[in-house]
């Protein structure tokens, strides 16, 4: 018998395939068949995709994309990307899917096609502890003498820009470049989709603090198409 989590993975992809199957994208399809491979566009970010102590790929998008191209029986192949790359590379043709964690939003609806949502999450913050330990309301963040982080064309990086407009706003490449500039003080406040925030405060518990009990901004993900 399958495993829930099993099952799971099984349904995305055959969402997924569907998506490809339809009138729309039946060029894509056809192509990544001929082909013999999907070519799949993802960013380095833990729980969508990662790579353990032994170097492995894993991560709940890189299973839902190796399920979704062993039932088309075809090969895969996994582009990686910086963040705010992976719409580019798949309008250019580059990749045939994207699978990143990436929240739906009508500006990137404007460019690609997503699936039907996967999966509820939202945008969480962490904070540097000795330099936010005499804050006491969020608003109290929005001051030139705060230094907030996020990952560079992210939701995050947007509700970031609204919510917190005369903190000062870094944007990096990766998230964990973002991550670790919060942990060794560079920046006081970081901004990010969760698990990532309550994951880095378990890492680093006597740095960091997740002040709130629940995201700033609920987000649905979905994989895109072109």
């Amino acid at each position: 018998m399958l495993t829930r989590p099993r099952k799971w993975i099984i349904v995305l992809a055959a969402t997924v395939q569907a998506v490809l199957g339809t009138a729309a994208h039946a060029d894509t399809l056809q192509q990544v068949l001929n082909r013999g491979s999907l070519r799949v566009g993802v960013t380095l970010a833990e729980p969508w995709a990662f790579r353990n102590d032994e170097r492995e790929l894993r991560g709940f998008e890189i299973d839902v994309a190796r399920q979704l191209a062993a039932d088309m029986d075809v090969s895969v192949e996994f582009v990686f990307y910086d963040f705010d790359r992976l719409i580019a590379g798949l309008e250019a043709g580059e990749v045939d899917l994207i699978a990143s964690g990436l929240a739906i939003t009508a500006d990137r609806a404007r460019h690609v096609n997503f699936s039907n949502p996967y999966a509820i999450g939202g945008v969480g913050i962490a904070t540097n502890i000795a330099a936010t330990a005499d804050v006491e309301r969020l608003e109290d963040f929005n001051s030139a003498g705060y230094t907030v982080a996020v990952l560079r064309g992210s939701v995050a990086a947007e509700l970031a820009r609204r919510l917190l407009p005369r903190a000062e706003l870094v944007e990096f490449r990766s998230e964990e470049e973002a991550a670790l500039a919060l942990v060794s003080g560079d920046a006081d406040i970081y901004l990010d989709q969760e698990p990532a925030p309550r994951f880095l405060a378990l890492e680093y518990p006597r740095i960091v603090d997740v002040p709130l009990n629940r995201p700033l901004l609920e987000s649905r993900f979905g994989f895109a198409v072109a």
